[in-house]
């Protein structure tokens, strides 16, 4: 028995155009899970017949203040609509934009109390846009350490706090084992804690970002966890291929069947 499995096209095949990308994801009973939307043909991605399982949900903007609350939630109507065009199961959220290299458009390393409150205010707004447009958001935690400083509630311990305090059906986690590994470890725990308002799951190995099999994490063994605990979701891979493309995605579907 294997989860539902998909892989980031953006991150695979990097010498391949992005509509060739998930049409060869979806011949190998793949999901698809993109980045950046506007730079890519909707059409021709929609015409590939591609199950899509998460986009970018928003394009400016953060969960912090009004003026980045406001541009979050404007580009986030935006994103449904193309969300719904492809038919994209679940629209990514972060605490705030990303900037070059990853880093946060807006660096805030220690919110306050005040932008804890605002960023709850700002997320059951999206559950109101998210009801209105018949869409799923999640939120996704990141790492700090080496991938993307300045994010604020990026660890999995505020992504959750933040969801489950909403508690929407139509806003869920995008669990990022990968960071949240370098950020906080005890995965099995965390997958545990957060299992009530997990949406999808992303997995990449630890050191590298490379498929399941390439690092210190034992897949095979978090994958029999889940399952016991009972999570029968999405699991999406967000890494690069040590290698061939079609070797690392076979090392991510043995690891995640169980």
């Amino acid at each position: 028995m294997t989860f539902s499995l998909a892989a980031c096209a953006e991150m695979l095949w990097l010498d391949r155009p992005m509509d060739w990308r998930c049409a060869r994801l979806t011949e190998m009973g793949f999901g698809v899970g993109l980045w950046n939307w506007p730079d890519h043909d909707i059409a021709k991605l929609k015409a590939t017949g591609a199950r899509f399982s998460i986009m970018n949900g928003f394009l400016r903007g953060n969960l912090v203040d009004d003026a980045g609350a406001q541009a979050l939630l404007h580009t986030a109507a935006e994103a449904a609509q193309v969300g719904k065009r492809l038919g994209v199961a679940r629209l990514n959220l972060l605490g705030t934009a990303l900037g070059a290299q990853g880093h946060a458009a807006q660096p805030v390393p220690n919110p306050s109390g005040a932008m804890w409150l605002k960023a709850r205010d700002t997320l059951q707004r999206i559950t109101d846009l998210a009801e209105a447009e018949d869409v799923t958001f999640t939120l996704e935690n990141l790492n700090l350490a080496v991938d993307h400083p300045g994010v604020p509630f990026a660890r999995a311990e505020d992504t959750l706090a933040l969801v489950s305090s909403v508690n929407h059906p139509r806003l869920r986690l995008n669990l990022d084992l990968y960071h949240a590994q370098i950020g906080e470890g005890n995965l099995t725990q965390l997958c545990q804690r957060a299992l009530p308002w997990i949406g999808e799951i992303q997995v990449a190995d630890v050191p590298g970002r490379r498929e399941p099999g390439t690092g210190e994490v034992n897949w095979p063994n978090l994958a029999q966890s889940l399952r016991s605990m009972g999570y029968d979701g999405p699991i999406t891979m967000e890494a690069y291929a040590s290698a061939d493309p079609e070797s690392a995605l076979a090392a991510f579907r043995a690891a995640f069947t169980v």
